[in-house]
């Protein structure tokens, strides 16, 4: 199982692809391991070499004691690409890997060729509801916002069509580390770029879900008026775009990155 160790923490990855191609990093959502990639990689894999990672506290990464913030959590994705001598790469992110996205557009351009943002927003929630999961979290563990989540990340119509994805998808929120989750969710909360998008100068696409409650489409129109020559793509789907519409996200994803 690969890992790469760097300043005390171990994050797990899997690289993909010939060694020839250009590099593209997937970055996961709360609570998610880079399985949630897998609809992606038949469609990409012929292009690109795909790297994906676990977020510290997430899959088989390691959880160092929070709390955490999204530098944090940038640097270590460019902690990963120097460990594997990668200068640029382009990057997608979805959810809480769509803010890394924004941290690392604006403090290392240079370390982008494209810049991909799903389902995100300069600025996610408020401190309030953060605040409360942190403490629920912490208090009861992760099985009180399991419901909730799956609620907010799936259509009804994708509950009742596809219920394997959606137990799988559980399973793997469950398996998150608690206290990874709730430093996490302290730093979505302390996240907010909405001043700082116009400094984002690598080519980006913004991808939003039609029926997504937690970022919304205004919330991804913001992100592409915001950032100079951004486009903007509407998927049906909610907020987990790239499992619920994954043959249009692909699709998106390959034009604009071959483009």
């Amino acid at each position: 199982m690969p890992f790469t160790d760097f300043e005390g923490i171990r994050l797990h990855y899997q690289i993909s692809g010939d060694s020839s191609l250009p590099v593209l990093v997937f970055s996961n959502s709360l609570g998610a391991n880079l399985s949630m990639w897998e609809p992606q990689l038949a469609a990409l894999d012929p292009h690109f070499r795909i790297l994906r990672y676990d977020h510290r506290g997430h899959g088989q990464s390691s959880a160092p004691a929070g709390p955490y913030t999204i530098e944090n959590l940038g640097r270590d994705v460019l902690h990963l690409l120097d460990a594997h001598q990668i200068e640029r790469a382009s990057f997608c992110g979805i959810s809480m890997g769509g803010v890394i996205g924004q941290w690392l557009g604006i403090q290392a351009p240079d370390r982008l060729h494209k810049l991909i943002l799903a389902n995100t927003a300069a600025k996610i929630g408020v401190p309030e509801v953060w605040n409360a999961r942190i403490e629920l979290v912490l208090r009861e563990g992760l099985d009180p916002v399991i419901p909730g989540t799956l609620e907010r990340w799936f259509t009804p119509a994708f509950h009742a069509s596809h219920p394997d994805a959606i137990q799988a998808t559980a399973a793997m929120l469950r398996a998150a580390s608690v206290p990874a989750y709730a430093a996490c969710c302290a730093a979505l909360r302390d996240a907010d770029f909405r001043v700082s998008l116009s400094a984002i100068s690598v080519p980006t696409l913004v991808l939003a879900g039609r029926y997504d409650p937690v970022t919304t489409p205004e919330d991804g129109r913001y992100l592409a008026e915001n950032i100079p020559a951004a486009r903007y793509a509407e998927l049906a789907a909610a907020h987990l775009s790239n499992v619920e519409a994954a043959t249009a996200f692909n699709l998106q994803m390959r034009d604009f990155l071959r483009a």
